[in-house]
């Protein structure tokens, strides 16, 4: 009797502890809630340090210092030992999507187990998170383009096929829950000569973007893909990680994308240094949030988001909203 009545204690003063607890930490409630109680508790200059690829810790909230960069084309990458698969266009080549489903099966389990002992030992290195930058799902029918090896091929279908299949496996089938995060990349028309990769503008008419260069990142999105890459040319004049016609039109209000968009690494800095779109990094900090953009896969807007704010070229209230507002489907 009296060990019965240990066991009831327990459990109602587990109950009342977690009752107790911020709404972001308490797993009780479903996802969206969390994320935006967290987001509510965070102050300007903190949603601001976590806006780069090595976000800062937030030991206020109990958020540790996490680098999202990570990358897992046919393996974990760079953390250790790993299985290696073949590269993309190997697979491709077989045209058995539920064989790569089965090694993105494989590598998201190895990064689960690899991302638990660096946890464990408190080593928030780039390369040990579960945020992966893959799949590269562009269409590689230009020789010039030196990351063709890391595409599904020149078919658009086949491209599809292949990309749902490796997302599915990285991201697990948990209703809650993401095994890992996968990421569609480069959003979009990114496949040009590898030389002029900076500055590259991209000139295509509609039916040619949306049935060659649009299809497979449609099909990852409506798969669930949790984060979509802009990549570091410019489409009709646009560049990708701050126009309107991608991020906004078609990934957000057309295709109802709820995940987290992520620029290419240092693809701000080509705005204004290379493309010469925007007259300097303030402004290219400004245009990228007011276009969706997230993360970035530099310190661009860490650094100067505060600086747009202060020159009035966004507002707090605005900035707020968009910072922070991502990752839906926390791991």
């Amino acid at each position: 009797m009296k060990k019965n009545f240990f066991y009831i204690l327990l459990i109602l003063n587990f109950e009342t502890l977690h009752a107790q607890l911020p709404v972001y930490l308490n797993n009780k409630f479903n996802n969206e809630s969390r994320v935006q109680d967290l987001i509510k508790r965070l102050r300007i200059e903190e949603k601001i340090s976590l806006l780069g690829y090595t976000s800062k810790e937030v030991s206020r909230l109990g958020i540790p210092a996490y680098n999202w960069w990570n990358e897992a084309l046919h393996g974990v990458a760079r953390a250790g030992k790993a299985t290696v698969f073949p590269q993309a266009i190997g697979m491709a080549a077989t045209f058995n999507d539920a064989l790569l489903y089965e090694a993105a099966t494989i590598i998201s389990t190895e990064a689960r187990a690899k991302y638990n002992l660096a946890v464990k030992q408190d080593r928030r290195l780039q390369y040990m998170g579960l945020t992966f930058w893959s799949p590269n799902i562009n269409i590689f029918r230009d020789p010039r383009w030196g990351r063709g090896q890391e595409t599904y091929g020149e078919d658009p279908f086949l491209t599809a096929r292949m990309g749902t299949a490796f997302v599915k496996g990285l991201q697990g089938n948990d209703k809650k829950y993401l095994k890992t995060a996968a990421c569609a990349k480069h959003f979009a028309v990114h496949s040009g000569p590898e030389a002029g990769r900076h500055t590259f503008n991209a000139v295509v008419d509609e039916k040619d973007l949306r049935e060659t260069y649009l299809y497979a990142f449609k099909k990852l999105v409506d798969a669930g893909v949790e984060s979509v890459m802009c990549g570091y040319n410019r489409v009709n004049d646009e560049p990708c990680c701050t126009g309107n016609t991608l991020l906004q039109n078609v990934l957000r209000k057309e295709w109802k994308f709820k995940g987290h968009v992520v620029t290419d690494c240092w693809a701000l800095e080509d705005i204004w240094l290379r493309h010469k779109v925007l007259p300097n990094s303030v402004a290219v900090a400004a245009a990228a949030i007011k276009a969706g953009v997230n993360l970035d896969c530099s310190n661009m807007l860490q650094d100067d988001v505060m600086n747009a704010i202060q020159q009035n070229l966004l507002t707090e209230k605005r900035s707020g909203q968009r910072i922070g507002g991502y990752f839906t489907n926390p791991i």
